[in-house]
């Protein structure tokens, strides 16, 4: 995955892992490695994570243990060069993160998005929490209608229980906040694709956090130990 770098892979990941989980800028990091003796441009570290996030997402999925079969999805703005965006989120019962998906548009088609990615990588939950949003509601009953419709087993698949209520979906709300601090700091995104990819490497340090990784949940790993491991599949 490193071939060619002109680095050694322990500054890239360092780099990396550095951005996505602390309140830093890149010329914050640029300075910071200068302290330690190693010339790296700003402009270098982004490309880094742009380039390295998805591989490393990539591999922590594979290693991410299961879910509840009760989720809470909600939506949050993200702003990309000062127009507002999306990012659809969902939780389960345990506050782990099931699925996100960032789309420019909050309508039926990104909705029904993301909950055909989080339906696919994790199956049915039996029920899902939302607020008052009637084109959530919307989504999930024509999502779960195709995905009953596809349905090749024997047994019958009983229908995903919604529930509306904004109280019960207040925990969704605070779990954004995670991830909004980090944004917040770095003062937008210039681009939709950049946005993507970094936010995904936001919410991969999140799930870290809460410990989601198998190999992480019963041995109280920091985040740099498990950076560690990622890089060794």
């Amino acid at each position: 995955m490193f071939k060619g770098r002109h680095f050694e892979r322990s500054v890239i990941l360092l780099c990396i892992r550095w951005y996505l989980a602390y309140n830093l800028s890149l010329r914050n990091l640029e300075e910071m490695m200068a302290e330690r003796g190693i010339s790296v441009d700003h402009a270098t570290i982004h490309r880094w994570v742009v380039r390295y996030s998805p591989e490393l997402l990539k591999r922590f999925n594979a290693r991410k243990r299961a879910v509840t079969g009760k989720w809470h999805v909600d939506e949050t703005y993200i702003t990309v060069r000062g127009r507002w965006m999306y990012l659809y989120r969902a939780i389960d019962s345990n506050g782990d993160t099931v699925e996100f998906w960032f789309s420019e548009r909050r309508n039926l088609t990104a909705a029904k998005r993301f909950l055909r990615k989080a339906l696919k990588r994790h199956g049915r939950p039996e029920r899902i929490v939302i607020d008052g949003s009637q084109t959530n509601r919307e989504a999930i009953l024509a999502c779960d209608t195709v995905d009953r419709l596809q349905n090749r087993s024997r047994r019958d698949l009983k229908p995903i229980r919604i529930q509306q209520s904004a109280y019960l979906n207040n925990r969704i709300e605070q779990d954004h906040r995670a991830i909004k601090k980090r944004v917040r700091s770095m003062l937008g995104f210039q681009s939709v694709a950049s946005a993507r990819v970094i936010l995904g490497g936001i919410e991969m340090i999140h799930m870290m956090r809460k410990g989601q990784a198998k190999y992480a949940c019963n041995s109280n790993l920091s985040l740099a130990a498990q950076f560690e491991r990622l890089k060794r599949f």
